[in-house]
C-alpha cells in the first residue's frame, strides 16, 4: 500500500515557531513522508537538509504556481528539498463562471508545460468548490476538458466529499492521474473543524480499497477540534493500521 505522509501545514502553527522541532516530532510518529507548504523561519535548503538528515521522503510540496517572474524560483525551490512535484490551486473566484474555469485552466496548462520543462511535474489541489455547478455543469467536469494531460491531481478526498463527490468513483474516474491522495476528516461541513482521520464521517477503508494508483496518502487536517498534534499522531495510526490489514 502507499506511505503515509504529512502535509506541514497541519502543524503549521507549531513549525512558525521550531520547524525542526517540529518536524522531529512528525518524523518520530513514523511518517516516512513529509508535503511543505513553505518554509517558515527557515529556507527550502535548510529544509531539504533537514529531511535528509531525517530520512524523510518529499513526494510533492505545495507552493505558488510556476508561471510569470516567480516559476524559477518555485522550481529552485523543490531542487532544494529532492522533490518532483509541485502542488497549487485556485480560490472560488476563479471557478465562478465558465470563463473564469478557462482562465484559471489555462494558467494551470502554462504551469504544467514550466514544470515539465526542468523535468518537475504540475498538479492540482482541489476544494470543495471545484464540485459546484456553474451555467448547469460540474467545475470538475469543465475542468477535465480543459486541462492538459500533464496536468496531474492530488486530490482532497474530504473537500471532495463535502462538495457532493463521491470519493471513491472521482478516484476511479482519475485513474493514474490522482497519483497523491489528501486525507482528512471531520463532519464534511465547510467551517466547521478537522478532526483525526478515522474519527469523523469519512469512509477510509473504502478510500483505501480504491487506491490502485496512488502513490502517497497525505494527511492533512486545516483546522482541527482537538489538540493537532495529538491528531496528526493518531491520524497516522488509524491510516498504518487500515493500509496494512
Amino acid at each position: 500500500m502507499p506511505p503515509i505522509a504529512l502535509q506541514l501545514y497541519s502543524v503549521r502553527a507549531q513549525a512558525k515557531e521550531d520547524f525542526a522541532g517540529t518536524v522531529r516530532q512528525v518524523a518520530q510518529m513514523g511518517y516516512p513522508g513529509v508535503e511543505p507548504a513553505g518554509f517558515p523561519g527557515t529556507t527550502p535548503e535548510e529544509a531539504g537538509k533537514l529531511f535528509r538528515s531525517l530520512g524523510l521522503k518529499v513526494p510533492s510540496a505545495h507552493g505558488g504556481l510556476p508561471v510569470g517572474d516567480d516559476k524559477n524560483k518555485v522550481l529552485d525551490a523543490l531542487d532544494a528539498i529532492g522533490c518532483k512535484r509541485i502542488i497549487s490551486g485556485r480560490g472560488p473566484k476563479d471557478f465562478e463562471s465558465i470563463d473564469a474555469i478557462k482562465n484559471t485552466c489555462a494558467l494551470f496548462n502554462e504551469a504544467a508545460e514550466n514544470a515539465a520543462a526542468r523535468g518537475f511535474a504540475f498538479g492540482i489541489h482541489n476544494h470543495w468548490w471545484e464540485f459546484n455547478n456553474v451555467d448547469g455543469r460540474l467545475v470538475f467536469d469543465v475542468m477535465l476538458e480543459l486541462l492538459s494531460p500533464k496536468v496531474f491531481f492530488q486530490l482532497d478526498t474530504y473537500w471532495a466529499k463535502t462538495g457532493g463527490a463521491d470519493p471513491v468513483a472521482v478516484i476511479n474516474r482519475l485513474g493514474k492521474r490522482a497519483p497523491l491522495l489528501h486525507m482528512k476528516d471531520g463532519p464534511c461541513v465547510t467551517g466547521q473543524p478537522h478532526v483525526a482521520v478515522g474519527k469523523g464521517k469519512m469512509d477510509f477503508p473504502s478510500i483505501v480499497a480504491a487506491a490502485r494508483n496512488v502513490d502517497w496518502f497525505i494527511v492533512e487536517l486545516d483546522e482541527c477540534a482537538t489538540d493537532m498534534m495529538q491528531a496528526v499522531k493518531e491520524s497516522y495510526d488509524y491510516l498504518a493500521k487500515i493500509t496494512r490489514a
